[in-house]
């Protein structure tokens, strides 16, 4: 086992109080977290109405695109609608089979 690790209780070795102890906690630092991200994402959404900030942050990820950054010219890429998108073809006859509990179902050409 891990250093550090060897006092560590599993949940299903605690009692249900312990354990609906543990995940009431477990809930209530979600719902935290959950609103701070939304308090964050509206925090950006006002500074992207301020000003010109909108168009200075895109001008200068096209700046750092036209210095060689290829991730700022994949950003811009695919911000405007232009990602490549992976294919796979498959040639052939093509067959499922799903058992589930003994019974046997088959699909295909």
């Amino acid at each position: 086992m891990a250093k550090g690790h060897e006092n560590l209780i599993p949940l299903n070795k605690r009692s249900k109080e312990a354990q609906r102890e543990i995940q009431e906690l477990g809930r209530q630092a979600n719902k935290l977290k959950i609103q701070q991200r939304k308090t964050l994402a509206e925090e950006l959404l006002a500074l992207l109405s301020v000003g010109d900030t909108q168009k200075n942050m895109t001008l200068a990820q096209v700046e750092k695109a036209l210095k060689g950054d290829t991730k700022a010219y994949e950003v811009i890429r695919d911000t405007i609608g232009e990602k490549p998108t992976d294919k796979l073809e498959t040639k052939g006859e093509q067959k499922i089979i799903v058992e589930l509990q003994g019974d046997v179902a088959e699909w295909g050409q």
